[in-house]
Protein backbone atom coordinates (compact mmCIF):
# COMPACT_ATOMS: atom_id res chain seq x y z
CA UNK A 1 0.00 0.00 0.00
CA UNK A 2 2.53 2.14 0.77
CA UNK A 3 4.55 1.67 -3.18
CA UNK A 4 1.02 1.97 -4.29
CA UNK A 5 0.57 5.99 -2.75
CA UNK A 6 4.05 6.59 -3.41
CA UNK A 7 3.44 6.05 -7.42
CA UNK A 8 0.41 7.55 -7.02
CA UNK A 9 1.93 11.16 -5.50
CA UNK A 10 4.83 10.57 -8.73
CA UNK A 11 1.90 10.15 -11.20
CA UNK A 12 -0.36 12.76 -9.61
CA UNK A 13 2.77 15.12 -10.02
CA UNK A 14 3.81 14.05 -13.20
CA UNK A 15 0.51 15.07 -14.59
CA UNK A 16 0.71 18.72 -12.96
CA UNK A 17 4.01 19.06 -15.00
CA UNK A 18 2.15 18.20 -18.17
CA UNK A 19 0.59 21.99 -17.87
CA UNK A 20 3.54 23.65 -17.83
CA UNK A 21 4.79 21.98 -20.84
CA UNK A 22 2.11 22.76 -22.60
CA UNK A 23 2.17 26.50 -21.42
CA UNK A 24 6.07 26.93 -22.51
CA UNK A 25 5.42 24.98 -25.71
CA UNK A 26 7.31 22.18 -24.92
CA UNK A 27 5.07 19.64 -25.55
CA UNK A 28 1.62 19.24 -27.36
CA UNK A 29 -0.91 17.82 -24.08
CA UNK A 30 -4.19 17.53 -26.33
CA UNK A 31 -6.12 16.46 -22.52
CA UNK A 32 -5.73 20.30 -22.17
CA UNK A 33 -8.20 21.86 -24.26
CA UNK A 34 -6.92 25.60 -22.83
CA UNK A 35 -3.90 27.35 -23.03
CA UNK A 36 -2.37 28.65 -19.51
CA UNK A 37 -0.43 32.08 -18.80
CA UNK A 38 2.81 31.62 -18.10
CA UNK A 39 2.07 32.67 -14.21
CA UNK A 40 -0.30 29.31 -14.95
CA UNK A 41 2.58 27.20 -15.51
CA UNK A 42 4.61 28.00 -13.23
CA UNK A 43 1.92 27.38 -10.77
CA UNK A 44 1.88 23.85 -12.38
CA UNK A 45 5.49 23.22 -12.54
CA UNK A 46 5.74 24.37 -8.48
CA UNK A 47 2.83 22.06 -7.69
CA UNK A 48 4.34 19.55 -9.84
CA UNK A 49 7.36 19.41 -7.82
CA UNK A 50 5.65 19.84 -4.26
CA UNK A 51 3.60 16.09 -5.00
CA UNK A 52 7.29 14.33 -6.50
CA UNK A 53 8.74 15.76 -3.12
CA UNK A 54 5.76 14.68 -0.82
CA UNK A 55 6.35 11.09 -2.83
CA UNK A 56 10.51 11.22 -1.81
CA UNK A 57 9.47 12.22 1.74
CA UNK A 58 6.97 9.97 2.05
CA UNK A 59 9.29 6.87 1.31
CA UNK A 60 11.90 8.28 3.95
CA UNK A 61 9.55 8.64 5.96
CA UNK A 62 10.00 11.68 7.02
CA UNK A 63 7.22 13.89 8.46
CA UNK A 64 7.44 17.04 6.50
CA UNK A 65 5.79 14.97 4.14
CA UNK A 66 2.48 15.20 5.42
CA UNK A 67 2.72 19.19 6.02
CA UNK A 68 3.53 19.93 2.51
CA UNK A 69 1.02 17.39 1.09
CA UNK A 70 -2.05 19.54 2.26
CA UNK A 71 -0.08 22.64 0.66
CA UNK A 72 0.12 20.54 -2.81
CA UNK A 73 -3.36 19.25 -2.14
CA UNK A 74 -4.76 23.53 -1.93
CA UNK A 75 -2.49 24.57 -5.07
CA UNK A 76 -3.55 21.63 -7.20
CA UNK A 77 -7.31 21.96 -6.27
CA UNK A 78 -7.03 25.77 -6.77
CA UNK A 79 -5.72 24.62 -10.31
CA UNK A 80 -8.24 22.23 -10.92
CA UNK A 81 -10.89 24.33 -10.12
CA UNK A 82 -9.46 27.16 -12.93
CA UNK A 83 -9.70 24.28 -15.31
CA UNK A 84 -12.52 22.17 -13.79
CA UNK A 85 -13.55 20.64 -17.57
CA UNK A 86 -9.94 19.39 -18.42
CA UNK A 87 -8.77 18.86 -14.73
CA UNK A 88 -11.68 17.97 -12.96
CA UNK A 89 -10.48 13.95 -12.29
CA UNK A 90 -7.52 15.22 -10.50
CA UNK A 91 -10.19 15.78 -7.55
CA UNK A 92 -10.12 12.16 -6.44
CA UNK A 93 -6.93 12.14 -6.14
CA UNK A 94 -6.45 15.51 -4.00
CA UNK A 95 -9.27 13.75 -1.91
CA UNK A 96 -7.20 10.31 -1.17
CA UNK A 97 -3.55 12.46 -0.80
CA UNK A 98 -5.96 14.48 1.65
CA UNK A 99 -7.13 11.64 3.53
CA UNK A 100 -3.81 9.82 3.77
CA UNK A 101 -2.30 13.21 5.04
CA UNK A 102 -5.03 14.00 7.74
CA UNK A 103 -5.14 10.45 9.09
CA UNK A 104 -0.96 10.67 9.03
CA UNK A 105 -0.80 13.95 11.03
CA UNK A 106 -3.28 12.25 13.45
CA UNK A 107 -0.67 9.33 13.98
CA UNK A 108 2.06 11.65 14.46
CA UNK A 109 0.02 13.84 17.22
CA UNK A 110 -0.85 10.74 18.66
CA UNK A 111 2.74 9.45 19.19
CA UNK A 112 4.04 12.36 20.01
CA UNK A 113 1.97 12.62 23.42
CA UNK A 114 3.82 9.50 24.00
CA UNK A 115 7.19 10.68 23.33
CA UNK A 116 6.59 13.88 24.92
CA UNK A 117 5.84 11.71 28.48
CA UNK A 118 8.77 9.25 27.84
CA UNK A 119 11.00 12.60 27.31
CA UNK A 120 9.64 14.14 30.64
CA UNK A 121 10.10 10.81 32.85
CA UNK A 122 13.61 10.76 31.91
CA UNK A 123 13.87 13.97 34.24
CA UNK A 124 13.09 11.89 37.41
CA UNK A 125 15.76 9.47 36.81
CA UNK A 126 18.95 9.60 38.92
CA UNK A 127 21.45 7.88 37.16
CA UNK A 128 24.65 6.35 38.41
CA UNK A 129 27.43 4.02 37.43
CA UNK A 130 26.57 1.41 39.82
CA UNK A 131 26.80 -2.56 39.28
CA UNK A 132 24.87 -5.42 40.38
CA UNK A 133 26.71 -7.32 42.82
CA UNK A 134 25.98 -11.07 44.98
CA UNK A 135 25.67 -8.88 47.92
CA UNK A 136 22.45 -7.00 46.17
CA UNK A 137 20.87 -10.81 45.53
CA UNK A 138 21.78 -12.42 48.69
CA UNK A 139 18.25 -12.14 50.06
CA UNK A 140 16.34 -12.73 47.30
CA UNK A 141 14.80 -16.23 47.31
CA UNK A 142 17.24 -19.31 45.61
CA UNK A 143 15.50 -19.62 42.87
CA UNK A 144 15.10 -15.46 42.02
CA UNK A 145 18.88 -16.10 42.46
CA UNK A 146 19.84 -18.55 40.23
CA UNK A 147 17.01 -16.53 37.69
CA UNK A 148 19.14 -13.50 37.69
CA UNK A 149 22.63 -15.02 37.81
CA UNK A 150 21.37 -17.20 34.44
CA UNK A 151 19.82 -14.46 32.71
CA UNK A 152 23.66 -12.44 33.55
CA UNK A 153 23.01 -9.54 35.66
CA UNK A 154 26.00 -9.48 38.13
CA UNK A 155 28.45 -7.32 37.39
CA UNK A 156 26.22 -5.64 35.14
CA UNK A 157 24.99 -1.70 35.59
CA UNK A 158 21.61 -1.34 37.99
CA UNK A 159 18.99 -0.60 35.72
CA UNK A 160 17.11 2.63 35.74
CA UNK A 161 15.48 2.72 32.14
CA UNK A 162 14.53 -0.27 29.80
CA UNK A 163 13.62 0.14 26.59
CA UNK A 164 12.04 -2.26 24.57
CA UNK A 165 10.72 -3.11 21.34
CA UNK A 166 7.92 -6.27 20.71
CA UNK A 167 6.27 -7.66 17.45
CA UNK A 168 3.61 -10.05 17.79
CA UNK A 169 0.27 -10.91 17.33
CA UNK A 170 -3.26 -10.45 19.47
CA UNK A 171 -7.19 -10.73 19.46
CA UNK A 172 -10.08 -10.70 21.19
CA UNK A 173 -12.03 -13.70 22.12
CA UNK A 174 -13.89 -15.12 19.26
CA UNK A 175 -12.20 -12.60 16.81
CA UNK A 176 -9.27 -13.09 14.74
CA UNK A 177 -5.27 -12.72 15.10
CA UNK A 178 -4.29 -9.31 14.36
CA UNK A 179 -0.09 -8.40 13.96
CA UNK A 180 1.60 -5.58 16.12
CA UNK A 181 4.71 -4.14 16.66
CA UNK A 182 5.03 -2.05 19.82
CA UNK A 183 7.56 0.50 21.83
CA UNK A 184 8.13 1.31 25.35
CA UNK A 185 9.96 2.83 27.77
CA UNK A 186 9.75 1.89 31.74
CA UNK A 187 11.03 4.18 34.83
CA UNK A 188 12.04 1.64 38.21
CA UNK A 189 13.10 4.85 40.26
CA UNK A 190 8.84 6.37 40.05
CA UNK A 191 7.47 3.21 38.55
CA UNK A 192 6.51 4.43 35.26
CA UNK A 193 5.14 2.64 31.77
CA UNK A 194 4.65 3.81 28.73
CA UNK A 195 3.90 2.01 26.05
CA UNK A 196 2.59 2.51 22.12
CA UNK A 197 1.27 0.06 19.91
CA UNK A 198 0.77 0.24 16.06
CA UNK A 199 -1.17 -2.38 14.39
CA UNK A 200 -3.30 -3.09 11.53
CA UNK A 201 -6.93 -3.79 12.61
CA UNK A 202 -9.79 -5.29 10.01
CA UNK A 203 -7.24 -3.39 7.76
CA UNK A 204 -6.95 -0.41 9.22
CA UNK A 205 -4.15 1.54 10.70
CA UNK A 206 -4.72 1.56 14.40
CA UNK A 207 -2.41 3.19 17.60
CA UNK A 208 -2.76 2.40 21.18
CA UNK A 209 -1.25 4.12 24.11
CA UNK A 210 -0.86 2.27 27.82
CA UNK A 211 -0.21 5.67 30.00
CA UNK A 212 1.37 3.93 33.86
CA UNK A 213 2.57 7.20 35.84
CA UNK A 214 2.27 8.63 38.74
CA UNK A 215 -0.63 6.66 40.61
CA UNK A 216 -2.65 6.66 37.38
CA UNK A 217 -3.11 4.33 34.28
CA UNK A 218 -4.86 4.42 30.96
CA UNK A 219 -5.51 2.63 28.06
CA UNK A 220 -7.00 4.89 24.70
CA UNK A 221 -7.04 2.82 20.98
CA UNK A 222 -7.46 4.53 18.27
CA UNK A 223 -8.56 3.93 14.70
CA UNK A 224 -6.73 5.26 12.35
CA UNK A 225 -5.72 7.43 15.01
CA UNK A 226 -8.70 9.15 15.03
CA UNK A 227 -11.12 7.05 16.08
CA UNK A 228 -11.24 5.95 19.76
CA UNK A 229 -12.00 2.42 20.16
CA UNK A 230 -11.02 1.79 23.81
CA UNK A 231 -10.82 4.34 27.00
CA UNK A 232 -10.30 3.68 29.70
CA UNK A 233 -8.78 5.40 32.59
CA UNK A 234 -10.96 3.95 35.63
CA UNK A 235 -9.19 3.62 38.89
CA UNK A 236 -9.22 -0.71 38.41
CA UNK A 237 -7.10 0.33 35.24
CA UNK A 238 -3.68 1.26 38.00
CA UNK A 239 -4.28 -1.87 39.52
CA UNK A 240 -4.25 -4.19 36.40
CA UNK A 241 -1.07 -1.93 34.40
CA UNK A 242 1.02 -2.04 37.85
CA UNK A 243 0.54 -6.33 37.30
CA UNK A 244 1.77 -5.54 33.66
CA UNK A 245 4.60 -3.09 34.96
CA UNK A 246 5.55 -6.13 37.40
CA UNK A 247 5.57 -8.98 34.86
CA UNK A 248 7.77 -6.67 32.45
CA UNK A 249 10.91 -6.40 35.33
CA UNK A 250 10.02 -10.12 35.74
CA UNK A 251 10.92 -11.01 32.22
CA UNK A 252 12.34 -8.82 30.10
CA UNK A 253 13.68 -6.54 32.98
CA UNK A 254 15.07 -8.76 35.52
CA UNK A 255 17.41 -6.58 37.22
CA UNK A 256 15.13 -4.64 38.32
CA UNK A 257 14.26 -7.65 40.69
CA UNK A 258 16.62 -5.88 43.14
CA UNK A 259 13.97 -3.45 44.00
CA UNK A 260 12.96 -2.89 47.77
CA UNK A 261 9.05 -2.69 46.68
CA UNK A 262 9.39 -6.39 46.41
CA UNK A 263 8.74 -8.87 49.27
CA UNK A 264 9.29 -12.52 48.41
CA UNK A 265 8.05 -15.69 50.08
CA UNK A 266 9.81 -18.84 49.03
CA UNK A 267 7.23 -21.80 48.42
CA UNK A 268 9.22 -24.18 47.08
CA UNK A 269 13.21 -24.81 45.51
CA UNK A 270 11.07 -23.75 41.61
CA UNK A 271 8.08 -22.03 42.77
CA UNK A 272 8.16 -18.45 44.57
CA UNK A 273 5.30 -15.73 45.49
CA UNK A 274 6.75 -12.18 45.16
CA UNK A 275 4.37 -8.97 46.16
CA UNK A 276 5.13 -5.60 44.37
CA UNK A 277 4.25 -2.23 46.27
CA UNK A 278 3.70 0.97 44.19
CA UNK A 279 1.56 3.92 45.12
CA UNK A 280 0.13 2.11 48.07
CA UNK A 281 -1.25 -0.22 45.46
CA UNK A 282 -0.32 -4.09 46.36
CA UNK A 283 -0.22 -6.65 43.87
CA UNK A 284 1.05 -10.42 44.10
CA UNK A 285 2.01 -13.24 41.50
CA UNK A 286 3.65 -16.89 41.32
CA UNK A 287 6.74 -17.08 39.76
CA UNK A 288 7.71 -20.55 38.36
CA UNK A 289 11.60 -21.56 37.07
CA UNK A 290 12.79 -25.19 35.58
CA UNK A 291 15.94 -26.76 36.23
CA UNK A 292 17.65 -24.75 34.11
CA UNK A 293 16.77 -21.67 35.93
CA UNK A 294 14.75 -20.10 33.53
CA UNK A 295 11.48 -18.32 34.38
CA UNK A 296 8.90 -20.32 32.97
CA UNK A 297 5.44 -18.38 34.03
CA UNK A 298 3.74 -15.68 35.52
CA UNK A 299 0.43 -15.91 36.90
CA UNK A 300 -1.31 -13.00 38.74
CA UNK A 301 -4.98 -12.59 40.14
CA UNK A 302 -4.72 -9.53 40.32
CA UNK A 303 -5.65 -8.37 36.76
CA UNK A 304 -8.60 -7.01 35.79
CA UNK A 305 -9.77 -8.51 31.67
CA UNK A 306 -10.86 -5.01 30.20
CA UNK A 307 -13.05 -6.26 27.39
CA UNK A 308 -15.17 -8.57 30.43
CA UNK A 309 -14.12 -6.07 33.05
CA UNK A 310 -13.74 -8.90 35.30
CA UNK A 311 -10.81 -9.93 37.64
CA UNK A 312 -9.16 -12.98 35.59
CA UNK A 313 -5.98 -14.91 36.53
CA UNK A 314 -3.28 -13.67 34.12
CA UNK A 315 0.10 -15.61 32.95
CA UNK A 316 2.36 -15.51 30.91
CA UNK A 317 4.07 -18.61 29.94
CA UNK A 318 7.33 -17.94 28.52
CA UNK A 319 7.94 -19.95 25.36
CA UNK A 320 11.73 -18.96 23.87
CA UNK A 321 14.84 -18.16 25.42
CA UNK A 322 17.71 -15.84 23.95
CA UNK A 323 20.71 -13.54 23.80
CA UNK A 324 19.84 -10.55 23.33
CA UNK A 325 22.77 -7.73 24.06
CA UNK A 326 24.51 -10.29 26.13
CA UNK A 327 21.98 -10.83 28.55
CA UNK A 328 19.74 -14.17 28.57
CA UNK A 329 16.09 -13.13 28.58
CA UNK A 330 12.73 -14.56 27.71
CA UNK A 331 12.27 -13.47 24.03
CA UNK A 332 8.79 -15.33 23.31
CA UNK A 333 5.91 -15.02 25.60
CA UNK A 334 1.70 -15.61 25.25
CA UNK A 335 -0.47 -13.50 27.55
CA UNK A 336 -3.25 -15.60 28.59
CA UNK A 337 -6.54 -15.37 30.89
CA UNK A 338 -7.44 -18.36 33.06
CA UNK A 339 -11.02 -18.28 32.21
CA UNK A 340 -13.71 -20.50 33.93
CA UNK A 341 -14.00 -22.62 30.73
CA UNK A 342 -10.07 -22.64 30.06
CA UNK A 343 -7.22 -20.74 29.12
CA UNK A 344 -7.54 -17.80 26.45
CA UNK A 345 -4.22 -16.90 24.48
CA UNK A 346 -5.04 -13.08 23.87
CA UNK A 347 -1.28 -12.24 22.70
CA UNK A 348 2.13 -13.85 21.61
CA UNK A 349 4.93 -11.52 22.22
CA UNK A 350 8.12 -11.59 20.53
CA UNK A 351 10.57 -9.53 21.89
CA UNK A 352 13.11 -7.81 19.30
CA UNK A 353 15.21 -5.48 21.13
CA UNK A 354 15.94 -4.54 25.01
CA UNK A 355 18.06 -1.57 25.71
CA UNK A 356 18.94 -0.68 29.45
CA UNK A 357 19.23 2.70 31.45
CA UNK A 358 18.61 4.58 27.99
CA UNK A 359 19.09 8.13 29.16
CA UNK A 360 17.47 10.27 26.66
CA UNK A 361 14.17 9.22 24.03
CA UNK A 362 15.20 7.69 21.17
Amino acid sequence: MKIAFAILLFIHGLIHLMGFLKAFGFAEIPQFSQDFSKQQALLWLAVALAFVSVGVLFLIKNNIWFWLALVAVLFSQILIIMNWHDAKFGTIVNVIVLIVAIIAIASWNFERQYKQDVSESFGTVTFSEEIISERDIQNLPIPVQKYLKYVGVLGKPKIKTVKAIFKGEMREKGKDWFAFTSEQYNFFEKPTRLFFLKAIFKGLPTQGYHFYKDGKASMLIKLVSVFPVVDINEPDMFKTETVTFFNDMCLFAPGALIDKNIEWQTIDDKTVKATFTNQKTTISAILYFNENDQLTNFISEDRMDVNSNQKIPFSTPVTKYGIINGYNLPVAADAVYQFPDGDFIYGKFFLLDVKYTVKTLH
